[in-house]
């Protein structure tokens, strides 16, 4: 079977922000195009655009950060062909985390660790055979140590309620996750409240309702720059069909 070998510069448009011109990271596609971007620059970039960088396209005439989503895939195939990428991208984390003072919150922690161990695992010589040993062991204390989601980063956060239907929270105060999606929560209080779906409850900040795969992590950082705000519930029930 043939193969054909092609140059990491050759594929560079296809895996590269066109804002800054880097290789994609945490990259991120606006779902009107699907043109992606690094999603710190696209997330400046619509702060005073409403349009896509690279083909102009209105995303929305009010709320474009509602039409972008993380592009997982995309993300892991930039990783993959570019070198030391991953790596280098951990290790800045690390740095920034460092520098301010705070913890390393648990994925960057744990993909760091795994990474260091990978490289010296290369630099000591040592056989496949003892990589895909070490693997296999690594996996299975990995499972052991489930500690689901504990040990990341945590967000606090207080949820309103503007409906007699949402009243039964009793405890208005959530700490999850910041890898936590407002999909996630939805169904979360829908599950609390027993509503027929999820779908029928809106999570709102700052009087703008907020998308479904945005993270809280995202909202954190988008949402909460100046002040801190509750989470609004608003209960929409589905209309029956005549």
């Amino acid at each position: 079977m043939l193969t054909r070998k092609i140059k990491l510069w050759d594929i560079n448009a296809h895996i590269t922000c066109r804002l800054c011109s880097g290789y994609l990271i945490d990259a991120t596609t606006v779902t009107e195009c699907l043109h992606t971007f690094c999603r710190s620059c696209l997330v400046k970039y619509l702060e005073e655009n409403n349009t896509c960088p690279t083909c102009r396209i209105v995303i929305h005439q009010s709320h474009p950060l509602q039409y972008i989503g993380h592009d997982r895939t995309m993300q892991d195939i930039v990783y993959k062909l570019v070198p030391g990428l991953q790596e280098a991208e951990m290790r800045k984390q690390r740095e920034f985390y460092h520098k301010l003072g705070l913890e390393v919150p648990g994925d960057t922690k744990g993909e760091t660790c795994s990474t260091k161990q990978h490289l010296d695992s290369h630099r000591n010589g040592e056989t496949k055979a003892d990589d895909s040993s070490n693997k296999e062991t690594a996996e299975e204390k990995q499972e052991e140590d489930n500690d689901y989601h504990r040990s990341d980063e945590q967000v606090s956060i207080c949820l309103e309620c503007n409906s007699s239907k949402l009243r039964g929270l009793k405890r208005k105060w959530i700490r999850c996750s910041a890898q936590a999606t407002v999909l996630h929560l939805k169904k979360f209080i829908a599950k609390k409240l027993n509503l027929s779906s999820f779908n029928e409850l809106d999570i709102l900040c700052n009087e703008e309702i907020l998308g479904k795969d945005h993270t809280l992590k995202f909202v954190v950082v988008t949402r909460w720059r100046f002040k801190k705000a509750p989470l609004l519930l608003h209960y929409r029930p589905k209309m029956d069909l005549l």
